[in-house]
């Protein structure tokens, strides 16, 4: 589907729910993933892990990075010093490597997922509660939204850094719903990797899966309430189902 026709819907539709006195939605608080869902930066994380691994003798392949995905990056430190030690460096060294390694890529090679400031704008035009909750520590959050001008898109941000566990437990999305006074019902979560897609639905919250398009037709995927290739496809209708879901 074309970018243009699910904007047109979009326009028209906020057109059509300005004019009305009253209105109320079942969701109240939309949560938003950062890497690979609203910046393009999963490849970034990809070459930061790639070149700090090399270091110690690792050559991760695309596929190794892959299966990490959604996890905070000590996380993944630690499953490749268990599977291959090594010793010349801490693993608080290695996830200090990949993150100033991933900062400069972020800076000067991140660029905006399809779909993305039109999203913000149907949902910021609701007056929904709007936020970020990832699995990266917050410098690197801050640092993705400032290159695009949009931190003041959202009412807060929430990274699992500093939990006791990350995804695919659902804490970062507790948090989140607490954070808004919002039931976890009420809250839409967008997710790209299947351990958010576990945490989101561990939580018990309404979500929607936009998966890499290697791994669009993976099954695993099938358990989110609605799959897009791309936040470009998100319409109205899916808002009008989502409401209606239990």
């Amino acid at each position: 589907m074309s970018l243009i026709y699910p904007l047109l819907i979009i326009n028209t539709y906020l057109l059509t729910i300005s004019s009305s006195f009253t209105l109320t939605f079942v969701i109240k608080t939309v949560i938003f993933d950062l890497d690979g869902l609203l910046i393009n930066s999963e490849p970034l994380w990809h070459e930061a892990e790639k070149a700090a691994f090399k270091q110690v003798g690792i050559n991760l392949t695309h596929q190794m990075c892959l299966q990490n995905t959604g996890l905070r990056i000590n996380e993944v430190v630690q499953v490749w010093y268990d599977a291959m030690p090594w010793q010349n460096k801490s693993t608080a060294d290695v996830t200090n490597d990949v993150l100033d390694k991933l900062l400069l890529l972020i800076a000067n090679q991140a660029t905006l997922m399809d779909g993305v400031v039109e999203l913000l704008d149907f949902f910021g035009q609701m007056n929904l509660n709007l936020a970020v909750a990832s699995s990266s520590p917050t410098k690197v959050i801050h640092a993705a939204l400032a290159k695009f001008n949009l931190l003041d898109s959202f009412h807060a941000l929430f990274s699992a850094q500093h939990l006791p566990y990350g995804k695919p437990h659902p804490a970062v999305f507790l948090e989140t719903a607490a954070f808004f006074h919002t039931p976890p019902k009420q809250c839409l979560v967008f997710e790209d990797s299947f351990n958010g897609l576990i945490a989101a639905k561990a939580a018990r919250m309404k979500t929607i899966a936009v998966p890499e398009e290697a791994q669009f037709n993976e099954t695993r995927f099938d358990i989110a309430d609605f799959k897009l290739h791309s936040l470009a496809q998100f319409t109205p209708q899916h808002w009008q189902a989502l409401q209606n879901l239990i």
